[in-house]
């Protein structure tokens, strides 16, 4: 469906999409902030704030913040990622105004206390400690960091032990007053909502934010990524857990349709190579897949198995392989498969508000023009197999990566080396 979008003066976006047949509206604040803009001192910042923003403004406590959303059947909610930051709430279409007010509150008054800061610092710690204790998550903060070295993207969105601990109640509120910023903010709604309805709002109720005048802080780029690097983490856990691969694409490349096939193909379903090869026929893992993310100047492709560790040699010999044989053999019928599937997949993901909004808000706040579900479709089915094959040789020519994670010691690296080479 098509989208409208306005900019207002103070320079916060608004776009919306009319949903005529429901009767619900998601809202999302969407801030251009993430951990990639935390500098030393700042690591977890972004994330921390998600938390601190939910506790309280000079009109509403965190009780009341609750309370009225509940009070309608409404949702409300955050989340933080390397380069945005989302508060969103869905509410029935006539609940839009009382959603609204909530959230640019929380925005734009957020108190921030020291007894608050405390409290969640707790929580933050818990998640922290909840990665540590999943080696099938770690395992890919470990392959990002590997690959994009000591690059900003590359940090844990939730920060460090040691950063958390000793962050306070002014490196948290400053890096909210510099950062939540009206140039940073996009406001997205889906649903049965009016455009112009929406942009009255957002004038009204979040103005400039009370920080206005400056323009939004530019990122360090990433210039290069690290290949033919190995990383171990020891865990005493009963399997071990793996990433292979390397750099993929940015979210503008022109190649990036082509890479969401190759994608689909190697790990992303149950008739893919992956699968097949090493759970069906071989029986080597449980879990095992594929995914290639992408930044507005980086991109990841990654390859994971969690398997016994005594099979570890033999699934990499299987990884290889099968990431090696990708540039040469790629068939029409694989190709057409994981196409019905990308397109399957993107149809069904957007029949509900949540995932409408969410599109669209991320798409305009990570820089992107925003393309329907049927421009989307399109570009999909105009991958061939000859595209597929040549982003393959793109992504997946020179040395590689591979981050492990389970019962292995650090000094264990060398031994891997010739996988990755």
């Amino acid at each position: 469906m098509p989208h409208e979008s306005t900019t207002l003066p103070s320079g916060v976006r608004v776009v919306t999409e009319t949903m005529s047949s429901v009767r619900s509206v998601t809202l999302g604040l969407w801030l251009a902030v993430g951990s990639r803009d935390e500098q030393p001192g700042e690591a977890g910042c972004s994330h921390f704030l998600e938390h601190t923003l939910f506790k309280g403004t000079a009109s509403r406590s965190a009780r009341d913040i609750a309370e009225s959303l509940d009070s309608v059947g409404g949702e409300l909610n955050a989340f933080t990622s390397k380069e945005l930051t989302c508060f969103y709430s869905r509410v029935l279409d006539t609940d839009l105004p009382l959603a609204f007010e909530v959230l640019a509150d929380m925005l734009v008054a957020a108190r921030n206390r020291p007894e608050d800061v405390e409290a969640e610092r707790q929580v933050v710690l818990s998640e922290l400690d909840a990665l540590h204790d999943a080696p099938d998550e770690l395992v890919h903060t470990e392959f990002c960091q590997l690959v994009l070295g000591d690059h900003p993207l590359a940090a844990e969105t939730l920060g460090t032990l040691e950063s958390i601990s000793g962050l306070d109640r002014d490196a948290i509120h400053g890096y909210y007053l510099d950062r939540y910023r009206p140039e940073a903010l996009v406001v997205a709604a889906a649903g049965n909502v009016e455009h112009g309805r929406v942009v009255a709002l957002a004038d009204g109720l979040l103005g400039d934010l009370g920080r206005p005048g400056r323009s939004q802080a530019e990122r360090h780029r990433v210039e290069g990524y690290r290949t033919g690097a190995v990383t171990i983490r020891h865990r005493p856990s009963e399997q071990a857990h793996l990433v292979l691969g390397g750099a993929g694409l940015h979210h503008r490349d022109d190649d990036r349709f082509a890479l969401k096939v190759l994608d689909t193909v190697l790990g992303g379903g149950m008739s893919s190579r992956l699968f097949q090869e090493i759970r069906e026929t071989r029986g080597l893992a449980y879990a095992t897949f594929s995914y290639a993310a992408t930044y507005t100047d980086a991109g990841l492709l990654g390859a994971y198995v969690g398997t016994a560790p005594g099979k570890v040699d033999e699934v990499l010999d299987v990884l290889n392989h099968e990431l090696d044989r990708l540039a040469d053999d790629v068939n029409e019928a694989e190709g057409a498969r994981a196409k019905g599937a990308l397109s399957g997949g993107t149809v069904l993901g957007l029949e509900d508000t949540g995932s409408r909004m969410s599109r669209l808000g991320k798409q305009v706040v990570t820089g992107l023009d925003p393309i329907g579900v049927d421009e989307a479709l399109a570009r999909i089915a105009a991958v061939d197999v000859d595209a597929v094959r040549a982003v393959a040789r793109r992504v997946l020519a020179g040395p590689r990566d591979l981050a492990l994670v389970g019962p292995f010691g650090a000094d264990e690296a060398d031994r891997f080396q010739p996988v990755v080479a």
